[in-house]
């Protein structure tokens, strides 16, 4: 058995692992990569495989970065199976052809502005494309293991990263390899907790935050302080957020507080219909979350939902504070943006960064005190108060991986880690090393290990 490092290597983006067994190739994760130029031309490269060769893609969850380059692999000849859980099929119906849109729309602002070096822009993959790969889609039950031809046998479990997020089990017979993907943490307030293993001969895990803990700080006590004080000089608080994960951990944050009358009465915009969809998800995956069904109908009842262009611009116009939640996360693309040139540029507003910003993102230069910052190709002065929390995180910590490690009962043969910054991606390997003497590797892009 063969794996290539294909994406996500010294990076938190790309993420694509390439398993390879006799003639039979499977891809686990099939992502794009976001963040810096030289990261992102990675996307227009020539994969170093034929995807008609591929067997079936096996996905962790719908993040954009683990499934936003599965429309490209279809367009190119990919005509297997794509396998995930229910909740992630659902999830990638409304990221993918929403993704293409973006890529539309970008490439064509910049066509009509001329801010683009190509001439015309194109898109990487258009609505159609991701439509069309939708078709190749077999859902899987957590915890039923199926085979994928006649050398591996897969079982997903639940990672409680996002909904629908699982982390990835493969037993060829000889050998068990498992992909982390994205870890949760095990005390969200509204997804489940990741479930433990105890065996694995291989293990891909994720390193996201491998150089860091969260910040301990009550999260609603966080908000709390932002949303009151920029209401009290009059001013709004624009909330870039993942449209899925992030933007439903908001609302019930933001709902508690009402609730408990820590924050006045404010107008609450959810800016995003990929978003909206997403968090209607919720509802008909009831085991992957905590909350009940009359919960999560007072929690969806405390945002006004802008669905259209004209209402999204309306909400510029408007002088009364108010809280604007609204995709991409990392303010790469996305209606966040229009919202950003509105109010980013007066002190008296507030722009809320609650999720990992990408080396390189304009949510990561912002938050790293850039002046300025381009938005569709003109610079605007960066004077709102700019707030960065990380204990609202999605994604585990050190010592949250170090504990979901400990359930192992014997030592994989090699642990690889991956989807993080070189520096987090260290910092983890020397924690894994101390804590547990296991053999640890940092891979880098394209590298190939027989196992």
């Amino acid at each position: 058995m063969k794996i290539s490092f294909l994406g996500a290597t010294e990076t938190v983006t790309g993420s694509k692992y390439l398993l390879e067994e006799g003639p039979q190739k499977i891809l686990i994760d099939c992502g794009l990569f976001q963040g810096q130029k030289q990261l992102r031309l990675r996307n227009w490269a020539k994969l170093p495989l034929d995807p008609a060769d591929l067997d079936a893609v096996i996905l962790t969850h719908a993040h954009i970065d683990h499934s936003g380059y599965i429309p490209l692999l279809v367009k190119q000849g990919f005509r297997g199976k794509i396998y995930c859980s229910s909740a992630t099929r659902d999830l990638c119906a409304i990221l993918l052809p929403d993704s293409g849109y973006l890529q539309e729309e970008d490439a064509r602002r910049a066509n009509k502005y001329g801010y683009s070096r190509h001439n015309p822009a194109k898109p990487l993959y258009g609505q159609k494309d991701a439509r069309d790969a939708l078709t190749y889609f077999h859902p899987m039950a957590f915890d039923k293991p199926f085979n994928i031809g006649e050398k591996f046998r897969v079982t997903l479990r639940r990672a409680g990263h996002i909904l629908g997020a699982s982390f990835v089990q493969i037993d060829n017979g000889e050998k068990i390899i498992v992909f982390s993907g994205d870890l949760g943490r095990p005390n969200d307030p509204v997804m489940v907790k990741p479930e433990y293993i105890d065996h694995a001969d291989y293990l891909v895990v994720e390193s996201t935050y491998g150089d860091r803990l969260h910040d301990q700080t009550d999260p609603m006590a966080m908000i709390g302080e932002i949303i009151s004080s920029t209401a009290a000089k009059g001013g709004t608080i624009v909330i870039p957020a993942f449209a899925v994960g992030r933007t439903q951990s908001l609302l019930y944050y933001i709902h508690q507080l009402k609730l408990e009358e820590r924050i006045p009465n404010i107008s609450v915009f959810l800016d995003s219909p990929m978003a909206i969809n997403a968090t209607n998800l919720l509802s008909r995956h009831q085991k992957d979350h905590r909350l009940s069904a009359d919960e999560w109908s007072q929690i969806c009842n405390e945002a006004t939902y802008t669905k259209t262009v004209m209402e999204s611009k309306e909400l510029d116009k408007q002088e009364m504070p108010s809280v604007i939640i609204s995709a991409s996360g990392m303010a790469t693309g996305g209606r966040v943006l229009h919202h950003l040139k509105r109010y980013i540029g007066d002190h008296k507003n507030t722009i809320l960064f609650t999720g990992f910003q990408a080396n390189g993102t304009r949510g990561d230069r912002i938050i790293k005190g850039e002046k300025e910052i381009k938005i569709h190709g003109q610079m605007w002065p960066v004077r709102a108060r700019i707030e960065y929390m990380t204990n609202t995180s999605a994604h585990a910590d050190y010592q949250e991986i170090l504990n979901w490690l400990g359930h192992f009962k014997t030592a994989p043969k090699k642990t690889f880690i991956t989807h993080g910054e070189i520096r987090a991606s260290k910092a983890l390997k020397e924690k894994i090393e101390e804590k547990f003497n296991w053999a640890v590797l940092i891979p880098k892009f394209q590298d190939q290990e027989e196992l």
